[in-house]
């Protein structure tokens, strides 16, 4: 059995230009023109092949010592698959080793999480990884970030409640608890006005919990909000001629 390295085990080190040299084309990803999203996907592919490659030769030297990994070509090309993974998301954002708001990889955690939202079928075929999305998730509500840092997830919070659900969607409400304030729930509130029945339904829900923060956020509480269907809804603004 082949024993897998874990990737990305240097991902925390180095610095913003660091980041930027090995990731900044990233940020095609979630760009508005098709041409930039392949673009940046066909870097990505690249990217990924590279990091299979090094995993490859990995493999076959450690079986060559017999799983010994003191052989000093084994131990080689570990680092090298490591360095790998820091090119390819979400592996560059995995064995974190530093507190998420210093960390210089925040802003590229927060594209993936931007590209999952905004580019879901993208994403899926590209980079699923559910558990990255949600201890990323988890780990940004827990956090005290800067305005711009807040200003972002604040758009995450109101791009998720407007689409159907996806895995894990659902730890978002710790987001939005992390960064209540007026101007998030005014989107929530106008969220939930809309025709869409899935956007009243979860903008409706998360505003209730907003306001009930001894409520867990669980699939019980959750059933119970639904319980009462429409009447837990906002009701829509009332036309002017009406």
């Amino acid at each position: 059995m082949e024993k897998r390295a874990d990737p990305g085990a240097d991902a925390d080190a180095g610095t913003d230009a660091g980041w930027k040299a090995r990731l900044g084309w990233a940020y095609g990803l979630i760009a508005d023109e098709l041409a930039v999203r392949d673009a940046a996907l066909t870097s990505l592919a690249g990217a990924r092949i590279r990091v299979g490659e090094a995993l490859d030769r990995f493999n076959a030297l450690l079986a060559a010592a017999r799983w010994d990994y003191e052989v000093p070509g084994v131990r080689e090309a570990f680092a090298e698959y490591q360095s790998a993974a820091t090119y390819v998301l979400p592996d560059a954002l995995w064995n974190r080793r530093a507190n998420i708001e210093s960390w210089p990889g925040l802003p590229y955690a927060l594209l993936f999480l931007e590209w999952e939202a905004r580019y879901p079928e993208d994403w899926t075929v590209h980079a699923k990884k559910w558990g990255t999305k949600q201890y990323l998730i988890r780990d940004l509500a827990a956090a005290e970030h800067s305005a711009p840092v807040r200003a972002k997830l604040t758009d995450l919070v109101e791009i998720v409640v407007r689409r159907p659900y996806r895995c894990k969607d659902r730890e978002y409400v710790r987001v939005a608890r992390a960064v209540d304030s007026p101007g998030l729930r005014a989107r929530l509130t106008t969220a939930a006005r809309t025709s869409d029945p899935w956007a009243q339904r979860h903008a409706g829900y998360v505003l209730w919990l907003l306001d009930h923060p001894e409520l867990p956020n669980s699939l019980h509480v959750w059933r119970t909000w639904n319980a009462d269907g429409p009447a837990r809804r906002f009701p829509r603004p009332e036309r002017d001629d009406a």
